[in-house]
């Protein structure tokens, strides 16, 4: 490995700890602030933002797994957890009856759409503070690139409503 292998593979390194950093100092409080303003937690925001963009706001069980950010391996019991809160419901998916589609409730469109500014709000507040449009527009950018090489298909504009 050459000198410039050697450089490209510490910074590599570095923004990649430095990546790691952000996620595990953000995302507890971003928890903590939307669960305080708004009563609901994080994870159950990600999987209802993930309904609400949906083009017709229900997604297969396997699909939601597949999209949420925050929760992969407890998307369902956080389902159950927003059945019961009377968020979410469950259909049966008539073209498979091995898998069921998870949609939104009228009451679950209406505590998305009171904590989506409020989670805009903690990642302005939280994250983007003291960073430039341009640090911004060049994160984004960056990352956004790293992740082309392992799509996964996740909804990247917070949406508000529906």
């Amino acid at each position: 490995m050459g000198a410039v292998s050697d450089d490209r593979s510490v910074l590599a390194a570095r923004a990649w700890a430095a990546l790691l950093a952000a996620h595990a100092a953000l995302v507890p409080r971003l928890d903590q602030l939307l669960l305080q303003a708004t009563g609901t937690p994080l994870s159950w925001y990600d999987v209802m933002h993930e309904l609400a963009a949906a083009p017709d706001g229900r997604v297969t069980m396997g699909e939601l797994g597949q999209r949420v950010v925050l929760s992969r391996t407890r998307v369902s019991r956080i389902v159950t957890e927003l059945e019961a809160a009377g968020l979410v419901r469950r259909e049966d998916n008539p073209d498979d009856g091995r898998s069921a589609f998870a949609t939104l409730t009228a009451d679950g469109v209406a505590r998305y759409r009171a904590a989506a500014p409020r989670y805009l709000e903690a990642i302005e507040n939280q994250f983007a503070d003291g960073l430039t449009n341009a640090e911004l527009d060049a994160i984004a950018t960056a990352l956004r690139k790293a992740a082309r090489r392992h799509p996964v298909p996740v909804a990247l504009t917070p949406r508000v409503s529906r």
